[in-house]
């Protein structure tokens, strides 16, 4: 068997599984894939049912969903289509950030390794997806970067902008307006817990910003002297 043989449910599960640990170490719930995927619980619980028959994922009833090395190396093959094709759409297409999302979920079900392969060659084999998520290789590797939510981050640091979560389109063309993108360079000035506030100062233009708790969470960074590592080729 091979991922294309999998039905598109069965891909999403897969990818979803993978991609909710990809930046926490906490396990996601059947009522979180649920929520995700906007099917009921019983929906999902039949469908790990069959993905453990498949021998693609471990899961007891009421217990951890972890993938098996065979659905982990599917989830990746479904990663990497997904987010190759997003940046596809950006440059090539000239799709906004906001709106690849949707798209690259229809078309990742319906590609063929090869044309993946070939936008792939086609982009110059790019390492990162518009919003800043690695792009896995065709090997399957998939490193994991040492970046923080600026929401955890303290007063005075100065920061690079990594990635954005692409949880919300809204929120991304929020981003836009503000000039905040992966590579944008920030000084954190304060956090304000109970205001749910953080104010950064974007670098060099010196544009101070407030940001909710939300927009703090779905921002990640690292040092600003520190460079991401690169994917394994």
């Amino acid at each position: 068997m091979s991922v294309s043989e999998l039905n598109a449910p069965a891909q999403d599960y897969l990818k979803l599984i993978w991609s909710a640990t990809e930046w926490s170490d906490r396990a996601i719930t059947v009522g979180a894939m649920a929520e995700r995927l906007g099917v009921t619980a019983s929906t999902v619980s039949d469908g790990l049912r069959k993905l453990t028959q498949q021998g693609l994922v471990s899961h007891a009833p009421y217990g951890s969903i972890e993938l098996t090395e065979t659905g982990r190396r599917y989830a990746l093959v479904m990663v990497r289509r997904h987010r190759l094709l997003e940046t596809f759409l950006v440059n090539v297409l000239g799709y906004g950030w906001d709106e690849v999302h949707a798209e690259a979920e229809v078309l990742e079900h319906a590609v063929s390794d090869l044309l993946i392969d070939r936008i792939e060659e086609h982009l110059g084999y790019p390492d990162r997806d518009p919003h800043g998520d690695l792009i896995p290789t065709r090997e399957g590797h998939q490193p994991r970067i040492s970046a923080w939510q600026l929401s955890e981050c303290e007063a005075g640091s100065e920061l690079s902008i990594v990635r954005i979560s692409d949880a919300s389109p809204d929120m991304l063309r929020y981003f836009s307006g503000l000039g905040l993108s992966p590579g944008t360079h920030l000084r954190l000035e304060a956090q304000h817990p109970y205001a749910d506030v953080t104010s950064v100062c974007v670098l060099p233009s010196e544009q101070a910003i407030d940001l909710g708790s939300a927009a703090a969470r779905a921002i990640w960074v690292v040092g600003h002297t520190t460079e991401p590592t690169p994917p394994a080729k």
